[in-house]
C-alpha cells in the first residue's frame, strides 16, 4: 500500500480477472480446485487480542480482560489492503496477518464500518505475498449458484467449503444494530473463525464477505449462513481505503410496519406500509416535515399506532414494510433525494426528502 490517494477520491481496488474455463457440466466458470488454486493464496488468517469487558457481580466490579481472537480476511489490491468483518478486529490490539506461505506481519487498522460489520487492515507485505481477489461487480446473483467459502474456521487455515446461494435480499444486523441488507444466504459450511473471508462464486470473485450463522441453539453451522453482498462490501472497502470511514444514508425515523387485520378496522388507516414511529429531530426526515405517531390503538387484540405519517411508497415503488423502506434508503446514498408517497388520516401526499449522513450511533 505504498501509494496514497487524495482524501476525497475512491481508492482503486485492483485485482486480476480470473480465468474462464469450462466445467464438467458444460457451463462457464472454474472447477472448484482451480478456485482453491487461484484465490486461497489471497485468504489470510487474522489473529488479535481484543479487551473484552466483564460485567459486574454482586461482589467484584467491572472488569476487563484481554482475549485472543482469530478470523478470516482477503487481500483487495496489491498495496497491502485486506477486508475482514468489523467485529473480527473491533478493539483489537496487535494485529496480525497469516499469508500461505506461513508468515505473519503486523497490520494496522485503515478504517472501520460498525454499521456495515466491515473494517480494511493494512500491512507491509512484500508484493510476492499479495494475491488481490476480483469482486463480480454489480450483476445480480442467482439462487441457486455454486458458492464457495474459503476461510480459517476453528483456526483450520485456508479450508475451502462449497454449497449454493440459497437466497439473496435477507436483510441481517450488525453488532451495532444497524440494518445490512440484500446479504446473501448459503449453506456452504461457515463456522467460527470463517468471518471476513470470501464468498465466491463459479468463477472465483467475490460475490460476499462471510459474516454470520444462523444455528438457532446450536452454536455451529446448520446450513445456513450470511455473507455480506460484494454490491455493499466493495463500495465501503473503497470508502474506508479513501477516508478511513463509510458513509451511509439516513433518513432519521423509526418505523413499524402496519398490521393488515388492523388497516381493515381502523378508518384512515392505510392498508400496508410503514408508520413512523419516530422522527429524530434535525433529521432528513423532520425538515421533510414528516410526523410520527401520537397515539396508540388496540382493537381485538391488535395494537397499532396512529396519528402520524404512514410511508406507501419511495420513488413510485410500494412500501408494505419498515424492512422495505429500510432497504431503500440503505440503497442510497448521504445527498441523494427520494420523493416519499405518505399517507395521515386517510390523505396521501409526496414529501421530498434529501437523505444525510447517518450520525454515529445512528442505525
Amino acid at each position: 500500500m505504498g501509494t496514497t490517494t487524495q482524501a476525497d477520491a475512491p481508492a482503486p481496488i485492483v485485482a486480476r480477472t480470473p480465468t474462464v474455463t469450462m466445467d464438467p457440466a458444460g457451463g462457464k466458470g472454474l472447477s472448484a480446485e482451480q478456485i482453491y488454486r487461484n484465490d486461497a493464496p489471497g485468504v489470510v488468517v487474522i489473529s488479535d487480542t481484543q479487551t473484552r469487558v466483564i460485567p459486574p457481580t454482586f461482589f467484584t466490579p467491572p472488569t476487563r480482560q484481554e482475549v485472543g481472537a482469530l478470523g478470516s480476511g482477503f487481500v483487495v489490491d496489491g498495496r497491502g489492503d485486506i477486508l475482514t468483518n468489523d467485529h473480527v478486529v473491533q478493539r483489537s490490539t496487535q494485529i496480525r496477518v497469516g499469508f500461505s506461505d506461513g508468515v505473519t506481519y503486523p497490520a494496522t487498522t485503515v478504517g472501520t464500518d460498525p454499521a456495515s460489520d466491515l473494517a480494511v487492515i493494512r500491512v507491509k507485505a512484500p508484493a510476492s505475498a499479495l494475491h488481490p481477489l476480483a469482486f463480480a461487480g454489480a450483476g445480480p446473483i442467482q439462487v441457486g449458484a455454486p458458492a464457495y467459502a474459503i476461510g480459517n474456521p476453528f483456526g483450520l487455515d485456508r479450508t475451502m467449503t462449497a454449497g449454493i446461494v440459497s437466497a439473496t435480499g435477507r436483510d441481517i444486523r450488525s453488532p451495532n444494530g444497524h440494518t445490512i441488507p440484500n446479504a446473501i444466504q448459503t449453506d456452504a459450511p461457515i463456522n467460527h473463525g470463517n468471518s471476513g473471508g470470501p464468498l465466491l462464486d463459479r468463477y472465483g470473485r467475490v460475490i460476499g464477505v462471510n459474516a454470520q450463522i444462523e444455528g438457532g441453539t446450536v452454536d455451529a453451522n446448520v446450513g445456513v449462513g450470511f455473507a455480506i453482498s460484494s454490491s455493499t462490501a466493495e463500495p465501503v472497502a473503497r470508502q474506508l481505503i479513501a477516508r478511513g470511514r463509510a458513509e451511509h444514508a439516513w433518513l432519521g425515523v423509526e418505523v413499524e410496519t402496519i398490521d393488515p387485520n388492523l388497516a381493515q378496522i381502523v378508518r384512515g388507516l392505510p392498508a400496508h406500509g410503514a408508520v413512523v414511529a419516530r422522527v429524530v429531530k434535525g433529521s432528513p426526515a423532520a425538515k421533510a416535515g414528516l410526523t410520527a405517531a401520537n397515539r396508540q390503538v388496540t382493537v381485538n387484540g391488535v395494537s397499532g399506532l396512529l396519528g402520524g405519517d404512514t410511508v406507501v411508497g419511495i420513488d413510485g415503488r410500494s412500501v408494505t414494510t419498515s424492512d422495505q423502506l429500510a432497504d431503500a434508503v440503505a440503497q442510497h446514498k448521504p445527498g441523494d433525494e427520494l420523493k416519499l408517497e405518505v399517507v395521515q388520516d386517510g390523505k396521501t401526499r409526496t414529501v421530498t426528502v434529501t437523505l444525510a449522513n447517518a450520525p454515529p450511533g445512528q442505525a
